[in-house]
């Protein structure tokens, strides 16, 4: 049991030093351009990737259990940093997605996803067999579930909304929530992000967009046309660590939402096959420990972040290679950012103690039988 922690750790650990590979080659010219220095963004990038490795280290050893005793109270917390980056944050590509406190910022909707999932944890292990029944438990999910997906929809940011929706559900349902419940809370969830989607034009162009390259046959966009540019150069084996031609300007931030595109064409197919294998291997470590927890609330909890891990991951993937429309979610562990990397590296280190803790308690039991 003790080596699923471990073996955590090593692999995020991995795409941490990998990522941090990918962010200098994919940035330096457009770090070179913007700021005459190829470095500026690695050197940046560097910081956070290692502050969240320390976190990670950090959360790996403080017990799961007291994210309980204060979920309702950091939920309210995250509640008002939604409303707040509503009305003070600075619009970027047509949303309100960053609260800038002057000597950080950051996206609220990260923290709010991993805020929800350890509420809902608790509630659902609070409520037990209650969750069937509709108004004596799963109606007290519903209304921060709807209540935080709305918050962060109105930004816009479609993609961590649904997400959050599709997490949320996934735990639900584990949770033993029945099913015509769920199917209801579904229609009337796909109902919201429709209108929402179609309701701001940042959001609204991009899914007829995506829908008029079905339907012609072309690229969804000239960003999506370079990545797929990119990993078809990529061949099998790619063009070799340091060689992306993508990163010159053609694809537009080839360091963050689109890095995938440069880990295809620096180590092609069998790198990209390799990276996926990874994350998929760090998702089924991660459903382990889970299902090997010692109470419900760490049983919840790593689901709802094992989820959250390869869903982000095969999104990104997905949009890069045109299957999906243009979302904003980057890329785990290897995409340029300080909110994503620090909310992932907190939950993995969360993940780690709920394993950790788990194998504790099978030593002792063991002891005491041996005793």
């Amino acid at each position: 049991m003790k080596r699923l922690p471990v073996l955590l750790f090593l692999g995020s650990f991995f795409l941490i030093l990998f990522g941090l590979y990918l962010v200098m080659s994919a940035s330096s010219t457009y770090s070179g351009y913007k700021f005459a220095d190829q470095f500026h963004m690695f050197n940046n990038h560097l910081f956070k990737a290692f502050g969240g490795i320390i976190l990670m280290m950090i959360i790996a050893f403080v017990p799961y259990e007291n994210y309980k005793k204060y979920s309702k109270m950091i939920l309210f917390g995250v509640v008002a940093l939604l409303i707040i980056t509503l009305f003070v944050s600075t619009k970027i590509k047509g949303a309100h997605r960053w609260l800038d406190l002057g000597f950080v910022s950051f996206q609220t909707s990260e923290i709010a996803k991993i805020a929800l999932f350890i509420h809902l944890a608790a509630l659902l292990e609070e409520k037990g067999e209650n969750i069937k029944i509709f108004k004596g438990g799963l109606r007290y999910a519903l209304i921060w579930i709807f209540g935080i997906a709305v918050l962060i929809f109105i930004q816009p940011n479609i993609s961590s909304g649904l997400i959050l929706l599709f997490i949320s559900f996934l735990i639900l349902f584990i949770g033993g929530a029945k099913l015509k419940h769920l199917f209801a809370s579904v229609f009337i969830a796909g109902s919201l992000v429709a209108m929402t989607a179609m309701l701001f034009r940042h959001s609204r162009e991009r899914i007829l967009t995506f829908f008029s390259s079905l339907q012609d046959g072309g690229a969804i966009n000239d960003q999506v046309r370079q990545a797929i540019v990119g990993l078809a150069t990529g061949h099998w084996i790619g063009v070799g660590f340091g060689h992306s031609n993508q990163r010159n300007l053609f694809l537009p931030e080839a360091y963050g939402d689109f890095i995938f595109a440069i880990l295809g064409e620096e180590t092609g197919f069998v790198g990209v096959v390799v990276m996926l294998l990874i994350y998929l291997s760090l998702f089924f470590i991660g459903i382990v420990i889970a299902k090997n927890a010692k109470d419900l609330f760490g049983q919840y909890l790593g689901f709802a972040i094992s989820f959250s891990f390869i869903a982000s991951a095969f999104i990104n993937a997905s949009v890069a290679t045109g299957l999906l429309p243009t979302t904003g979610l980057p890329l785990p562990f290897l995409s340029y950012g300080g909110t994503s990397m620090t909310i992932l590296c907190a939950s993995v280190g969360i993940l780690i103690n709920i394993g950790l803790t788990s194998a504790k308690q099978k030593i002792e039991q063991e002891a005491a039988v041996t005793a």
